[in-house]
């Protein structure tokens, strides 16, 4: 196992520029995720560190290595891909253990890794059968086994879940999630889905146009977030953005969109006046009799939750019940946000302004 250091990465096709300076640092063991709309360079950098993309400037270590300039296979890393790449004429063992013969290892060495890899996968019954003889989920499974027959420093998995059904998905991201908890081999892992990244993840790096938004534990993001991009990406369904302004004198509040009054805790200093962007989690909502008036336009029951589309002050917003309420589009309600909850931003630079 190896720790990951990436340090002022930069990349260019040509004259345009896809990363722009990215520092990561990545601790031995840790499960790490890169999150990320499409074309955020999220799965460049985890080819950069792969070796199957140059690098334009900057470092990427492995361990104590420097390995900018090293081959991939030099680099001790195993990568698992978005579309499995399997050989499809050879069974599931020969797949498991092709790299170990490309490597000239004993036949003995790769029979132990492969059956190694089978009992930790649940693959035992499969290994003589043809990857065009198994289920998708069992294909993700022998790229896995692939991977860990390596016993590689670091695992890349790159976006591995997505061709996956939504409930084989869950189950995989538990098996991936339990795999690294038994292992312990530093992972870094690439995904667009933020409920992959808040569940898998020791820590998650949130990108964005090439740069690196914010880095911290999937709590921290939520709880916290640094920007109005972060806000609005972690977390499903979004937060609410309700543009104003931060009222400071007197009674402190926010003025929402035609007048609205939200509740705040605190304001940041000198802000009086301050336009601004007022963040609330739809779970954060109330309902109060001092609460802001309220239009349901939908209503969404889940089963265990119920999701309520609504307009205050002409903006729609989503409130998030446990309880059932027996909500009707065009039902006036006032809903309160929690102002112990509330998230504020610069409406100018998207910055956080309250702690």
């Amino acid at each position: 196992m190896a720790s990951v250091a990436i340090r002022d990465v930069r990349k260019s096709f040509g004259a345009t520029a896809v990363i722009h300076g990215v520092d990561v640092a990545i601790r031995d063991g840790e499960f790490v995720v890169l999150v990320g709309p499409s074309g955020c360079g999220k799965s460049t950098l985890l080819r950069m560190i792969a070796g199957l993309e140059n690098i334009t400037s900057g470092e990427i270590s492995i361990g104590n290595r420097v390995v900018n300039n090293l081959p991939p296979k030099e680099r001790d890393i195993a990568m698992v891909f978005q579309n499995y790449a399997l050989y499809p004429h050879m069974t599931v063992g020969a797949n498991m253990g092709f790299s170990l013969k490309l490597r000239g290892a004993p036949k003995e060495e790769i029979d132990s890794g492969v059956q190694r890899a089978a009992d930790i996968l649940g693959l035992g019954p499969y290994l003589d059968r043809f990857p065009r003889q198994l289920s998708g989920g069992q294909r993700q499974r022998v790229a896995m086994g692939r991977a860990i027959v390596r016993d590689p420093q670091v695992f890349l998995f790159d976006e591995p879940l997505s061709n996956l059904d939504a409930k084989l998905r869950v189950a995989m991201r538990t098996e991936i999630k339990e795999l690294h908890q038994r292992l312990k081999t530093t992972t870094v892992y690439v995904t667009h889905d933020q409920i992959e990244a808040m569940t898998m993840a020791d820590k998650i790096v949130v990108m964005h146009d090439g740069i690196v938004e914010q880095i911290g534990t999937p709590l921290d993001l939520y709880d916290k977030p640094a920007n109005q991009f972060v806000a609005g990406f972690i977390g499903s369904p979004s937060m609410n953005f309700l543009k104003g302004k931060v009222k400071a004198n007197g009674s402190i509040g926010f003025e929402g969109p035609n007048g609205v009054k939200l509740p705040l805790k605190a304001a940041p200093a000198n802000s009086d006046g301050r336009p601004a962007v007022y963040g609330i989690r739809p779970e954060h909502f109330t309902i109060a009799d001092d609460g802001a008036e309220a239009e349901i336009v939908v209503v969404e029951p889940t089963g265990s939750e119920t999701q309520v589309f609504a307009r205050i002050g002409g903006e729609e917003i989503v409130a998030v019940f446990r309880e059932r309420h027996q909500f009707k589009p065009g039902d006036k309600v006032r809903l309160k946000p929690d102002p112990t909850l509330v998230h504020l931003f610069d409406e100018a630079t998207g910055k956080r302004l309250n702690d």
